[in-house]
């Protein structure tokens, strides 16, 4: 009995022991004890800054798998680097949906301002107004968010300029007539898009109707190859069948199966009009495996890495260079202005169909291989040990 006793009474006080020991590591573990507001956590809430958490400035881009988008994360962080203000950036990766869920997430970090570059200027609108309905500025930035009021300022490139610059360049450097013309166009969804084909259409389509260019890869654009001028309902019939959606795997499709359906009369010595430079790149490659393709001009816009050392090889014609650093500070110091309680400088406006949204514009500048080392390695924007075969 007695032994009975004496295990029982240490077995109550190892349960005891025990208890006590899960209580004291309960303590221990930095959960907060709800009963006590001195020691809960800060709770988020909309436009609130009293989270150490809280961001002024929210930025949302569209990708990370092109370099452009990339390259501005950088220099967005590098804008602020001496601010006291403070940024986050996030990306869509091509999704409306991460989109919005990307401008949730900072407006319940309490920012004051969004900069934003829509995956799709329609679909961004919903992302426009929840960050308008809770007081936000929003700015659009380098594509136009369309069809809302609730974007405040715009900044961009000239996007006509840019495509009437790629047209011209075509133009300029075509001999003889008749010559097979391929165009490409961006997304249907990207505003910029219409832009671009639009300047460049401007340019190229008296050069098609006086015989020098003859298209060779869109039955839409044959049709209207008479009229100078274009609605949006007909630059979006070309578009639909020349659109790259920004995507190199779909540019080369679309290249090999118009160079596939191509005659002999259609090949040659051939001019080609490619949206951007990852575009750019892939039609290049494309039209120089087709041993029937002699020479080929191609253009190209944004002067990424690898299509400025496409273009000292001679493997891409020209790029459109719009100083993207100019564009971040442009974006930044709207951004500082309006947290400021200053407002923005601009230097035009932009009909997006709901309203005319006031914008600043910076320039662009046409560059191949002879202004190359001027523009890009003189002025700072690339380093010459990024690439090979400058002289």
């Amino acid at each position: 009995m007695f032994k009975k006793g004496k295990a029982l009474w240490f077995l109550l006080v190892a349960v005891l022991f025990a208890f006590l020991l899960v209580g004291c590591t309960d303590g221990a573990s930095g959960e907060a004890d709800a009963s006590d507001p001195d020691g809960a956590e800060d709770v988020e809430t909309n436009g609130d800054d009293t989270s150490s958490d809280a961001i002024n400035v929210g930025i949302v881009l569209p990708t990370r798998d092109e370099p452009r988008w990339v390259q501005d994360e950088q220099r967005f962080q590098d804008a602020l680097a001496d601010s006291d203000y403070t940024t986050e950036i996030l990306f869509s990766q091509g999704s409306s949906a991460n989109e919005l869920q990307n401008v949730e997430t900072l407006i319940s970090r309490g920012i004051d301002v969004l900069i934003i570059s829509p995956h799709d200027g329609d679909a961004a609108g919903a992302a426009a107004q929840a960050a308008a309905a809770e007081g936000v500025t929003v700015i659009s930035y380098d594509r136009l968010i369309t069809n809302t009021d609730a974007v405040d300022y715009y900044v961009t490139f000239d996007s006509f300029a840019v495509g009437a610059a790629q047209g011209q360049y075509l133009v300029d450097h075509a001999e003889g007539t008749e010559v097979p013309l391929y165009l490409y166009a961006g997304a249907s969804s990207d505003n910029n898009a219409f832009l671009f084909f639009e300047g460049a259409w401007s340019v190229l389509q008296p050069k098609i109707a006086d015989g020098t260019f003859v298209i060779a890869n869109s039955s839409e654009a044959e049709a209207l190859a008479d009229q100078s001028e274009l609605s949006r309902d007909e630059m979006g019939s070309i578009l639909g069948q020349v659109t790259t959606n920004w995507d190199p795997n779909e540019a080369i499709n679309k290249a090999q199966t118009h160079l596939t359906s191509a005659g002999d009369d259609l090949k040659g010595d051939v001019a080609i009009l490619a949206p951007n430079d990852g575009t750019a790149r892939s039609i290049a490659d494309t039209f120089a495996a087709d041993s029937d393709i002699t020479a080929y001009v191609v253009t190209g816009q944004d002067a990424e890495m690898a299509s400025i050392q496409y273009i000292i090889d001679g493997k891409q014609s020209m790029t459109v260079f719009k100083d993207v650093r100019r564009l971040v500070e442009d974006a930044m110091g709207m951004a500082i202005n309006v947290l400021d309680g200053e407002t923005p400088e601009t230097t035009g406006a932009y009909d997006n169909g709901a309203k005319d949204v006031e914008a600043m514009q910076s320039e662009v500048i046409v560059v191949d291989q002879d202004n190359v080392q001027s523009e890009l390695i003189d002025s700072g924007y690339y380093e010459a040990s990024e690439f090979t075969g400058l002289e």
